[in-house]
């Protein structure tokens, strides 16, 4: 039976470097590829089945860990892969710690990716071999950050992404085709799931998994 794996990272390139990887790992994949994280959430609605995700921390819709997150609260049974231009160890202990199963720096040699991949289907859990992923990764101010991430449905994930990137509610309600009284009651429950009193108080909590900032308990408001 064919293996569905995504891959989402906004860089065609890389995108290609990947599927080349998903093919030395698993000869008879198809790969779904995916540009954004509005883009990736459709498809993984759409591939339920899919068996693994290769992901991008840094591409449209993404607030540092927020899309990774979000994957692992509505997807918890797909396996998920950073990949990414960060290697800093505390940020691949981050990535391990919000549900990632493997991190690969993309400075990785293929073969190096094509072990990763394998690892990770095999249900092993994979990192440079630099990494302690045994070291204290978050903070409780984070968690509980990540934590009201993760309640939000994808819907509701999708508006505050583009709400992050500065669009209005009109032009969120075109994107997403729905009238502009239901990006309000989404705004609503946006809000009351994350502990915000506004709009601009939502997109900085969501600001606060940022790949350079760890989350102080005084920045998530505690």
């Amino acid at each position: 039976m064919t293996k569905e794996i995504l891959v989402a990272d906004d860089h065609p390139l890389f995108r290609e470097a990947l599927r080349h990887a998903v093919g030395r790992a698993v000869p008879d994949a198809a790969v779904v590829e995916a540009d954004s994280v509005a883009a990736l959430l459709e498809a993984a609605e759409r591939h339920p089945g899919a068996e693994l995700l290769l992901l991008d921390l840094n591409m449209p819709g993404a607030q540092g860990f927020s899309a990774l997150v979000q994957m692992r609260s509505h997807f918890p049974t797909l396996p998920v892969v950073i990949i990414s231009a960060m290697e800093d160890p505390a940020i691949i202990r981050r990535s391990i710690a919000h549900g990632a199963a493997g991190f690969v720096p993309k400075s990785s040699a293929v073969h190096e990716m094509v072990e990763a991949l394998q690892a990770v289907l095999e249900g092993d859990v994979w990192v440079p071999p630099s990494v302690d992923v045994d070291a204290p990764a978050l903070e409780d101010s984070e968690a509980d950050i990540a934590s009201r991430l993760a309640s939000l449905t994808p819907q509701q994930f999708r508006v505050l992404s583009m709400l992050s990137a500065g669009l209005l509610n009109k032009q969120i309600a075109y994107e997403l085709g729905v009238s502009e009284a239901t990006i309000k009651a989404h705004m609503t429950a946006i809000m009351q799931k994350l502990g915000a009193t506004n709009r601009t108080q939502a997109v900085v909590l969501a600001q606060r998994l940022a790949l350079d900032t760890p989350v102080t308990a005084q920045a998530a408001g505690h």
